[in-house]
Formats: C-alpha cells, structure tokens, sequence
C-alpha cells in the first residue's frame, strides 16, 4: 500500500473512513477484497505470495493498514510487512498494545495504522516509539506520517472535502483516480531516478509493469454498520473489478 488517508473521529456520523491505494507490482498474485476465507469477519484482500494483506477491517471496525518506507538498496527485513496488519486483525489485543509488541528489526521500513473502534494507533520501525492519534486527518505514503510530499497533500485536501458527501463515494473514487504528475521542482528526493520519482507521484501510479492495484475506500458508521469497497486494475491502470463487502442487511 503506497497511500492512505484516514479521518479519525471527524465526521459526526463515521468514525472511522479510510480511502487508499495500493500500487504494487502487476505480477504479484493477489486475491480481491472479499471476506477472509479462514475469518470471514475480515474483509480485505490477500496478498498470495506472503500470506499478508495490506489493509482490513472487520465487521466489528477493527482496522489495520501497511505502507513500506522507500529506501532503495537497504537490505531486506527476514518477516513480510504484510504479516502486521493480518495478525492484529486475526488478534483481539489493543492497538496500542500490539504495536508497542512489534519486533521492528525484524521488516524492512514500515508504517502501520491501527485501529481497535477505541484508539488510532500509529507505528512505524522508521519513526520511534507506537502512538496513539488524536481525532484529525491522517495521511502516509512511503515515508513517515504526515510527510509533506505534494501527493499526500493534496490527498488529504480532498480526503476532507470528500467527507461531506457521504454516505456518496464518487469524489472519494475521484481523488484516488488521480493521475497528476508532481513538477520536478516538487518532487521529493526519495533515492529512486527522476523518472521513477515523477511516476510515484501522482496519486494514482501507472506504468507497464508497477502501478495502484486496488482503490479501497472503508468506513465504519457510528451505528456500527462497516463497509469496505475495492475497485481493482490491471497493468497500465486497466480496470478489472469492482467489490463491495458490508454488514449492512
């Protein structure tokens, strides 16, 4: 997962809202969001090389979402990233607790955001100490919360203009679709060529062979009801599918 913004205890109806990108290589095996086969109180998808994922919520709004650090040519941690957010949502423990558990030196650079309906939780093995988030608007792309990088910016405007049409989702599906690439004068310095730079920066990545896999927009209402929407593409942005998983009746 390369971008995710989070309204904790913003909006007066919904807790909890997430909207995220996924972009991950086109070869990777995946299975869409669906409920877990072995858990189907999860709803997320499944990343079928590891065994992670790299974002959940259960039916009871337990939530959990990766994204890595970017650091080209720093060895590779032993465990998949993937493994956090699974096992917190397979897990009943606080988020707080759970996080403060994390063996860090054992992942490559991670962010992880952790909800258990009660605290928002943040940790990061690049970033010091787990710790708890007061209400706002969350934004993480590949590096530390918050970073100032124009996508994540921009990402966390529309995040917040998006909250006042809920229960609709088209603006929220707008922003995740955008395919703006960040001047060269702004974009970050992250260790990757100028060519990949400007290729990560919009919102929405496409190329031939890396690019968003899945658009995921989740969202718990103060009446309990949680819902997951996915729409999934394929190589160069090629639309595949479109999920929806809820407790509603």
């Amino acid at each position: 997962m390369c971008l995710i913004v989070v309204g904790w205890r913003v909006h007066p109806d919904y807790p909890l809202v997430v909207a995220a990108n996924r972009d991950e290589f086109y070869a990777r095996p995946t299975a869409h969001a669906a409920r877990w086969p072995e858990a189907p109180q999860i709803f997320g998808g499944i990343d079928l090389e590891a065994g992670g994922t790299w974002l959940g919520i259960t039916e009871t709004g337990r939530f959990a979402a990766v994204t890595n650090v970017r650091e080209p040519g720093r060895e590779k941690g032993a465990r998949s990233r993937g493994e956090l957010p699974r096992n917190f949502l397979l897990s009943d423990h606080p988020a707080i607790d759970y996080a403060r558990a994390i063996a860090g030196e054992l992942y490559s650079g991670f962010n992880l955001l952790l909800s258990d309906g009660e605290s928002l939780v943040y940790r990061s093995n690049r970033d010091g100490a787990a710790r708890q988030l007061a209400p706002g608007i969350y934004g993480l792309s590949n590096h530390l919360l918050d970073s100032p990088w124009p996508k994540l910016i921009a990402a966390r405007q529309g995040f917040s203009e998006a909250l006042a049409h809920l229960p609709d989702e088209t603006d929220f599906f707008r922003l995740m679709n955008d395919q703006e690439i960040v001047p060269d004068a702004e974009l970050p310095q992250t260790g990757v060529t100028l060519a990949w730079e400007r290729i990560l920066s919009a919102i929405f990545v496409k190329s031939p062979e890396y690019g968003t896999r899945a658009s995921t927009l989740a969202w718990q209402r103060g009446d309990g009801i949680v819902r997951l929407h996915e729409r999934s593409f394929g190589q160069n942005g090629k639309p595949l599918q479109s999920s929806v998983i809820s407790t509603a009746v």
